[in-house]
């Protein structure tokens, strides 16, 4: 039986901030990348997105397949990667797994949501149970092929994990790698850039041809390499900047100036006012 995948790209959407970017731009979230990989009968969803007009936009999309959505797997805790599980897999009778790392920080999301998520998006995202399980060894299948869940530590947050399916040579690799969008940097303080190059290290090590950013710009293709070296030059810039500039804005200016092509840079500047607080 073959296996295949499709990607749902939601796009950016209005965070509830009146003051825009430095750059002119309105606040916005990043496009959010939600996969779907199939088989003959069955479909798994990957990183299920934020909003409830997002899910429904999801739940036509997989609707239009004819597929069987037997899980949704979420790669991290960050509710823009998970907060419609619940309401999706009512929907279709899917099971929702994660990392034990990422079911903690779903729990850390939920303590936080009232302060931070609804804050931004108020009332639009629904209920938010956190129902995951951890599958044994990190394993399931989708009509005998192989899922594996592989742990990588801290990225853009703590506890993530990647979805690494062998035979299509993909890796499904959540907020580790992003792909022509500006990269989230709220956490990546005391040796958080150097965690997220570990964890590039190790989806690189998976040897996958294609590989799907949490964050993508739908223009673009899945090539690994290409986003992989794109994904690790951003986080070397920033090392490079950060010494340079006293202020987040001179920080901001310059990092613009060498990833003008980037998508958001709204995603940047919220980086930029944590690293400098």
């Amino acid at each position: 039986m073959t296996i295949d995948y499709q990607t749902f790209i939601a796009d950016p959407i209005p965070l509830d901030v009146s003051e825009p970017v430095p750059n002119g731009d309105r606040r916005m979230f990043s496009p959010l990348s939600v996969t779907l990989l199939h088989s003959e009968r069955d479909a798994v969803l990957v990183d299920p997105p934020l909003t409830r007009g997002q899910a429904e936009e999801v739940a036509s999309w997989v609707h239009a397949t004819g597929k069987n959505l037997t899980h949704i797997f979420a790669t991290h805790g960050h509710g823009d990667h998970w907060f419609t599980a619940g309401l999706l897999a009512d929907r279709f009778g899917a099971e929702v797994v994660a990392s034990a790392g990422t079911i903690e920080q779903m729990r850390h999301n939920v303590a936080i949501r009232e302060g931070f998520w609804d804050r931004f998006f108020p009332g639009q995202i629904p209920d938010t149970p956190v129902t995951a399980t951890t599958p044994a060894g990190n394993r399931f299948e989708l009509e005998g092929h192989e899922l594996r869940i592989v742990e990588v530590g801290h990225t853009d947050t703590d506890e993530t994990s990647v979805l690494h399916v062998p035979d299509l040579d993909l890796v499904i690799a959540g907020d580790v790698l992003y792909n022509g969008v500006h990269q989230f940097l709220v956490e990546a303080k005391d040796g958080g850039l150097k965690a997220w190059r570990a964890a590039i290290e190790t989806v690189e090590a998976l040897r996958p041809r294609f590989v799907v950013a949490g964050h993508k710009n739908k223009e673009l293709d899945d090539d690994a390499r290409r986003t992989i070296s794109q994904t690790r030059a951003y986080l070397d810039t920033v090392s490079e900047l950060l010494p340079q500039h006293e202020t987040p804005l001179g920080f901001f200016d310059a990092m613009v100036g060498r990833f003008p092509e980037l998508l958001n840079p709204g995603a940047l500047w919220n980086g930029a006012l944590a690293l400098y607080s």
